[in-house]
């Protein structure tokens, strides 16, 4: 059954666009349900991101242009909104799912985000019963080419956010962080994502400071932490293995003379620090004291672009991967269009013999030698199974029809001359 796309991402449509078509919580089963009540979709798929929504059907006829209409509909939209949209099929919808899932289509290149929300599509599309066989086969391989990319590129080897930078900066100082301690200030986006790598990482206990400390709560208590005011910061220094600040302070929130309290009572312990805030969380002069390394947002900036090359680099490779793997699933696809014959032509070739094999019986039976019902029984088959072929045959060739004169020649496995190869 054909595969269409319709959608828009952040490749085709700015932000001012796509927040008008995002599909979140029961709003997702309530399209999935609808757009598969349309005639021709069969199987429906949603993924809904800020950076895309993306429709993947199974469709019989043209069910991307019936959902472009169920969409601008359920949306209001003006007719216009339409060329936002793109229409991908059959190769071309494979090619784009396999990229989608691997990270190669995403604006931080070979993230990893985006496999666990395409999973997610996937397990909501099975509860809301849209997930037939073709999708469901199809996604399934999808996910087996995401791991392969994955396990065989370095796509998501090297860090490409600010947050994986600074966490990657801090594994080259320790050797595994389950005994460090880290101190996160600010509890924002980005410290709940360095909270999260950290995590991912089994840091051994972590620390939140956050002028609101009720959001300082609810950011640690996610990561098994603890929380703290930003007035006890100075007391908490001295534990932390890891400082990392990101806060929209007007002034620094550590001081030099916070950190040399701390290193004095750390008996001169290193502490790694990164300063991602601007302007700076973390007193300059605290990057000329001994055993504290500190690094700034410009820092990782040169670590981000760094990786960003390695996984431009990386992603040629992933696409090799990709032609590959994309040639294999059509080939196993196309491959199932012909069971159904070849079960047919098992199913008329036992009739055959079962019909053959009664008469060679009743030969038998009437006193007939075996070896001249054997005769007769390997003729007859030859017969049967050979007449409506060589009556195609024929015709073809009173007709010219040189095509299939040589699908005949390579079915059976013979030279022009009608001869079997060698």
């Amino acid at each position: 059954m054909p595969l269409q796309i319709l959608g828009l991402n952040h490749n085709t449509a700015p932000v001012e666009i796509r927040e008008q078509v995002v599909f979140s919580g029961s709003d997702i089963g309530r399209a999935l349900s609808e757009i598969t009540r349309l005639p021709g979709v069969d199987e429906a798929v949603l993924l809904s991101t800020c950076n895309r929504t993306e429709f993947y059907v199974a469709t019989a006829d043209d069910g991307g242009i019936r959902i472009r209409e169920w969409l601008l509909n359920d949306r209001n939209l003006d007719v216009s909104f339409a060329e936002s949209l793109f229409v991908l099929e059959e190769d071309d919808a494979i090619r784009h799912l396999f990229r989608v899932a691997c990270g190669l289509d995403s604006m931080i290149l070979g993230e990893p985000q985006i496999l666990g929300q395409l999973k997610d599509a996937f397990r909501l599309a099975q509860d809301r019963k849209t997930l037939g066989a073709h999708l469901g086969r199809l996604m399934q391989h999808t996910f087996a080419v995401a791991k392969k990319i994955r396990t065989d590129t370095e796509i998501g080897a090297s860090p490409v956010s600010v947050a994986s930078a600074a966490v990657s900066l801090a594994g080259q100082f320790f050797a595994g962080f389950e005994k460090r301690t880290a101190l996160l200030v600010g509890a924002g986006a980005t410290v709940e994502l360095l909270a999260t790598h950290l995590y991912s990482h089994k840091i051994g206990r972590l620390f939140v400071a956050n002028r609101d400390i009720g959001r300082a709560r609810d950011l640690a208590g996610q990561f098994g932490g603890f929380a703290l005011p930003l007035s006890e910061i100075e007391g908490t220094l001295p534990e932390a293995d890891i400082l990392i600040s990101s806060t929209a302070s007007p002034e620094p929130v550590v001081f030099a003379s916070h950190m040399r309290s701390a290193i004095k009572a750390r008996k001169r312990k290193p502490i790694f620090a990164v300063d991602i805030a601007v302007p700076r969380d973390i007193e300059e002069e605290v990057g000329d004291l001994e055993d504290v390394y500190l690094y700034t947002i410009d820092d990782l900036e040169r670590v981000i672009q760094n990786g960003q090359g390695l996984r431009e680099a990386a992603a040629v490779e992933a696409d090799k991967l990709l032609d590959e793997e994309i040639r294999r699933y059509l080939s196993m696809q196309r491959a199932k269009q012909a069971v159904p014959v070849i079960a047919a032509l098992r199913d008329h070739s036992e009739s055959i013999r079962d019909e053959v094999r009664v008469l060679a019986q009743r030969r038998i039976a009437k006193g007939e030698s075996a070896e001249a019902a054997i005769d007769y029984a390997t003729g007859a088959l030859t017969k049967k199974l050979l007449h409506n072929p060589s009556i195609a045959l024929r015709k073809a060739g009173e007709e010219s029809d040189e095509a299939l004169i040589r699908a005949a020649c390579a079915l059976f496995d013979l030279d022009k001359t009608g001869k079997l190869k060698p």
